[in-house]
């Protein structure tokens, strides 16, 4: 775990510079010129090296249905989703692994991973998420997602009386579930971590949320969740609470620096307070936010206020890839449409931070990894500029996030571990991968949802189609 990039090009504050950089123990040593050599040698010319980035929100066993999802709103869309999502402990595990390998190769070295659970198998899901996550040597945060509501009870009731099935697992049984699995797997040290995780106010009761804050705070876990990703939510919030989601999360005692928030597009400027207030972040997720229609998310106004904000890809039949690369670049020059003044505009080098640093502080990683500083963690990334996609030569960082790069990832190390070698994920077997993935699916085309088909009228309704 002892290297050093000699002559690798590297960001200051307003240029670049060519230095070397040592790594020892897994950790950033030095960072100078004409260091001498500490372990193996790294030939960094024409090399760009960074920070890794972290795919702060998605949802690993989403991949099986990529491609194929209709085109709908997120509450119907879901209702398709979980018609057609009989999952198995192999297909999690082949999925986690597509997922990392697709983060890791679009400059990724860590994964939040909101993790749906098979029903009756809650820790074997668990359990081969990590071993998938292990396996391949990313830096896992797995997200169990629990809810303890049935699906219909997301969707506003407007002026009719709605009555919901019970979800089949109790608040305290679900929170039982998430306790064991802290106990199990929750090793910062070894490289995963383990969330509480309530799916949203839509699908979660009080209990729900002041349970995950009592584990959160005993076992010092983050928290995730999503967050007022669609117009519905909102509308669904004031009919159960009198307010906004944002407030009530935050009489709850929710909200938090240890807080991430997925999607946060419908928020409105108090809202906005409080999250820069509680120092919580919001994981932007601009390509499932337009592949749902759910809204383009405020990012401007909530990087004005100080709110942390970071990147996410979401799950893969939202989005559908985990190409952290491209959600980057959409979700920075999507806002150049939102507000006039350009000077309020997200920069490159800005879209690199908040990729970086802005997910290691939603992890509460900060002091760990998220920079290239002597001392952190070695979580990176060696992007090669003599890829076509990365020429001609002008603003190295410029042409990573505006450019559409391709096979541009050289290197990748996970705490001073070397993951991706010459552009090739070296941990596990992707040729065997792939041909897994390829023979436990099938072409297909059409379906129908008998969900949709009962739900779609009265969402219509509620939401004045």
């Amino acid at each position: 775990m002892n290297f050093t990039i000699q002559n690798v090009l590297i960001a200051t504050n307003d240029a670049y510079t060519t230095t070397d950089v040592q790594v020892v123990a897994g950790k950033i040593s030095a960072i100078a010129s004409n260091l001498d050599v500490v372990g193996t040698a790294v030939n960094g010319e024409n090399k760009l090296l960074l920070p890794g980035f972290v795919n702060a929100h998605t949802h690993s066993s989403e991949m099986w249905q990529r491609g194929i999802m209709s085109v709908l709103p997120l509450e119907l869309w879901l209702a398709e989703l979980y018609d057609f999502a009989p999952l198995d402990t192999e297909k999690v595990y082949l999925s986690a692994l597509g997922t990392a390998v697709e983060t890791l190769l679009s400059g990724g070295t860590s994964v939040v991973d909101h993790l749906v659970l098979i029903p009756g198998q809650e820790l074997e899901t668990i359990a081969t998420a990590v071993r998938a996550y292990r396996e391949i040597g990313i830096r896992a945060f797995i997200a169990p997602l629990i809810q303890d509501e049935s699906l219909t009870a997301g969707i506003p009731s407007g002026e009719t009386e709605r009555n919901h099935e019970p979800y089949f697992r109790s608040t305290a049984d679900t929170l039982a579930i998430i306790e064991e699995a802290v106990r199990q797997f929750h090793r910062p040290e070894e490289g995963v971590n383990i969330l509480v995780a309530p799916t949203g106010i839509q699908l979660c009761s009080d209990a729900l949320f002041t349970g995950c804050i009592e584990l959160s705070d005993r076992y010092n876990l983050c928290r995730h969740s999503h967050l007022l990703e669609t117009k519905a939510q909102e509308k669904l919030a004031q009919e159960k609470y009198g307010c906004s989601a944002v407030e009530h999360l935050k009489r709850l005692g929710y909200l938090s620096d240890r807080t991430s928030l997925a999607h946060c597009v419908w928020l409105n400027d108090i809202d906005i307070e409080i999250l820069a207030a509680t120092q919580s972040t919001v994981v932007h997720n601009p390509l499932s936010n337009l592949r749902l229609g759910s809204g383009i998310a405020p990012i401007l106004k909530y990087r004005q206020a100080g709110v942390n904000v970071t990147f996410g890809c979401d799950g893969a039949s939202s989005n559908d890839s985990q190409d952290l690369l491209e959600a980057i670049k959409i979700g920075s020059i999507l806002h150049n449409t939102t507000d006039r003044d350009y000077q309020h505009w997200i920069t490159p080098r800005q879209s690199v931070e908040m990729a970086a640093l802005g997910g290691a502080k939603a992890l509460n990683m900060v002091d760990k990894i998220g920079s290239l500083t002597v001392g952190k963690q070695a979580d990176l990334v060696l992007y090669d500029l003599t890829s076509l996609s990365l020429l001609p030569r002008t603003d190295p960082i410029g042409l990573l996030v505006l450019g559409r790069p391709t096979n541009a990832v050289d290197s990748a190390w996970v705490n001073g571990k070397q993951i991706v070698v010459a552009g090739k994920v070296n941990s596990i077997n992707v040729d065997e991968l792939r041909q897994k993935l390829f023979q436990r699916s099938q072409w297909d085309t059409q379906r129908k949802s008998q969900t949709v088909a009962e739900i779609e009228a009265h969402y219509r309704t509620v939401m004045g189609l």
